[in-house]
């Protein structure tokens, strides 16, 4: 394979270090040289390392072709049943177990060091002797430590890991860099068009966990007929153009496409990446990075399969909390410029992420525990900062108005037994008419763009309660608010929104139970004065100080403050329907969510680093209110304008009392009353309802 091949030049120069390093841990388990608990976890820790580097000889040889699917299949759980639920609770990867066992003192450090090896087994699957060999060489330096252990030891572990980061961020920061823009780095790509797909057996060459969840999707996938899998890929690839097009945006001159997609879904890929080569472009196709200098806290950007355990993730979100400091930010920052400007041809070339998501996962409510790698105020402070100065990094190479992206979402089995016809009605709700839409959501706009403010109330036990203002209109005849938004970067069709005035908008946003980026919110409430964020909360935790906590880490990103970026009224009763139908409010994704009622995004606009591209609505309008009082420091204070997110959070029609357009004469004319639309020639939305 292409890849392999490329990685194979580049390991050369690594191997004899590697070797080295592999026979002094394979000793370890006849040593007896460390005394006490910490004995078994360097034992344990050994043979995981030993289960690595016996995948990646197999993976040297191109020996996983050779192999049977059960062979393959008991391999990669091998690999993975450490931290499956059903064995974390007793694995040092568990940071509640590490400090049980391995006390406060080494409990913590010796359960990130863990985790990182951890992701040796996708360094097999790639390849990269180098990042296994660094690994490796970071726990033979430990394991000396605590062969002669004293009063100095803590400190002399805790030194090594800052060391090792701070000794290799240059070359951590810029593979993970150059993943992001080099076409020839994807042994995804490789998979996907080497192999025959309906062969299951592609799943093992990943390295991700596999889970019945990847295996039933790639089953069903290529159960369906070659044109129903088509039309999916030409769904989401045209999606992808017509972006451009409605933007004005030259994609002749772009030769990258970034796809993320979840594992099992290669055989819609598969065709989707013969679509975009039309179009002149190469996928790539890189993976959820493993490695805590690089993560998001728990995020998953780029492919993946399901995992093997949110928990897990979960606990290890904020593991660079061991070594970060001022000194160690700045050559973060550094690194992160470094391998921008020495990619930067590549960066120029690149047209924008492609992205396939997948809703139907079992909830999950994480478990905060006391003894996870938490951020302090001044390290959360340096996360903010990092943020927002390689978001610039990154804009500076990569130009928000040269760049589209598109987003389509589809259940995965795990949704329940009737995946198969929820799947199609997913399908159904992707390919909605945009025409019909386009007509009805510009009757809303042309109301709302007459007035001064709206009024959202919700219903029941919702205790919504917002004044959204409006920006003003200069010139309503050749002028709009509201962006008509149909079918292109946004899958599937169906809402109107804008980036409000945050001057007077005022109030409180309250659901009832909501899923956002994967994380479960109970009765979330968030309180705004001039559309800043002044007070939240959840019922998540019995402790109000760790549900305040919880927002901030996972909706506020630790900041201290975000504003409304985006209001919006979805209009896609489809999918308000097919969520009730089936009885999956608590599974649907942002991206169709979204869509099935107002809502209210907290952070950045959607036209962040975009704001002077002009767009136009299908009437020829264009939209002008695209910044707020904050963005609009882009000109003047450009590291004030952001905060680098973007959450949406609906109101469902169901707890939604009234969204009332009030106009400066005081005129109010009424668009959803009591959960349906009122809205002279918008009624037919309510159809879905019948």
């Amino acid at each position: 394979m292409k890849y392999r091949e490329l990685m194979k030049e580049e390991n050369d120069a690594i191997r004899e270090r590697y070797e080295l390093a592999l026979e002094r841990i394979k000793s370890i388990k006849e040593e007896d040289s460390v005394k006490g608990a910490c004995r078994d976890y360097f034992i344990r820790t050994a043979a995981f390392i030993e289960k690595a580097a016996a995948f990646l000889s197999l993976v040297e040889k191109d020996s996983l072709k050779d192999l049977t699917i059960e062979k393959l299949s008991g391999i990669n759980r091998e690999l993975y049943e450490d931290i499956l639920p059903e064995n974390y609770e007793e694995s040092y990867a568990n940071p509640t177990y590490a400090v049980l066992k391995l006390g406060k003192k080494y409990g913590r450090l010796l359960s990130y060091l863990y985790a990182e090896i951890r992701g040796m087994i996708v360094y097999a699957a790639e390849c990269r002797l180098f990042s296994m060999t660094i690994y490796l060489e970071l726990f033979i330096e430990i394991y000396n430590y605590f062969e002669e252990e004293d009063e100095y030891t803590f400190k002399d572990v805790k030194r090594a890991i800052y060391d090792f980061n701070m000794d290799y961020c240059s070359d951590i920061i810029e593979y993970r860099t150059r993943e992001l823009l080099d076409e020839e780095l994807s042994l995804a790509a490789d998979i996907i068009e080497g192999w025959d797909l309906t062969d299951l057996r592609y799943l093992y060459q990943f390295g991700e966990y596999i889970g019945e969840n990847e295996k039933r999707i790639a089953m069903f996938l290529n159960s369906l007929p070659e044109d129903e899998i088509k039309a999916m890929a030409f769904t989401y690839t045209d999606g992808y153009y017509r972006g451009f097009l409605a933007a004005n945006i030259d994609l002749t001159k772009k030769k990258t496409v970034n796809i993320r997609y979840n594992i099992g879904f290669e055989r819609m890929v598969k065709y989707a990446v013969r679509n975009f080569a039309e179009m002149g472009l190469k996928p790539v196709i890189y993976r959820t990075t493993v490695d805590s200098m690089n993560k998001k806290q728990h995020l998953r950007l780029g492919y993946h399969s399901c995992g093997p355990n949110y928990q897990y993730d979960y606990d290890h979100r904020f593991d660079i909390g061991l070594y970060m400091d001022k000194a160690f930010h700045e050559r973060r920052l550094q690194a992160y410029k470094a391998a921008f400007e020495k990619y930067k041809e590549k960066a120029a070339l690149y047209a924008g992420p492609a992205l396939i998501q997948v809703f139907g996962e079992k909830n999950f409510a994480p478990q905060a525990k006391e003894e996870a790698v938490k951020l302090d105020k001044r390290q959360q402070k340096l996360s903010i900062a990092f943020q927002r100065d390689s978001n610039m990094i990154y804009y500076q190479y990569i130009k928000g108005d040269e760049t589209s992206f598109t987003i389509i979402a589809y259940p995965i089995t795990e949704i329940g037994g009737r995946f198969e016809e929820i799947f199609r009605e997913t399908v159904k709700v992707n390919t909605l008419d945009n025409d019909t839409y386009k007509g009805i959501q510009q009757k809303i706009i042309d109301c709302l763009d007459k007035g001064e403010y709206v009024r959202v109330k919700g219903g029941g036990n919702n205790r919504t309660d917002l004044k959204v203002m409006l920006y003003e209109l200069q010139n309503p005849e050749k002028e709009t608010i509201f962006e008509n938004c149909t079918a292109d970067v946004n899958i599937p069709v169906g809402e109107v929104f804008t980036s409000p005035k945050l001057t007077g908008t005022n109030g409180t946003l309250n659901v009832s139970r909501i899923f956002l980026n994967g994380l479960e919110y109970v009765d979330l409430s968030i309180t705004f004065m001039n559309g800043m964020i002044t007070g939240y909360g959840c019922g998540n935790f019995t402790s109000e100080e760790e549900n305040k906590r919880y927002m901030k880490e996972n909706i506020l990103y630790n900041q201290d403050t975000l504003p409304i970026g985006e209001f919006a009224i979805g209009t896609n009763t489809t999918a308000y329907v097919m969520a009730g139908k089936y009885g999956i409010w608590d599974k649907l994704p942002i991206l169709i969510a979204e869509k099935t009622g107002p809502h209210f995004a907290v952070g950045d606009t959607c036209y962040k680093m975009s704001e002077e591209l002009d767009l136009f609505n299908p009437d020829g309008k264009k939209i002008v209110a695209k910044d707020n009082e904050v963005s609009i420091l882009r000109k003047t204070e450009i590291e004030k304008a952001y905060f680098n997110c973007h959450t949406d959070i609906t109101i469902p029609y169901d707890e939604l009392a009234e969204i009332t357009v009030v106009e400066k004469s005081g005129k109010e004319t009424v668009i959803i009353r009591n959960g349906r639309f009122v809205l002279a020639g918008t009624e037919v939305l309510n159809e879905a309802f019948s």
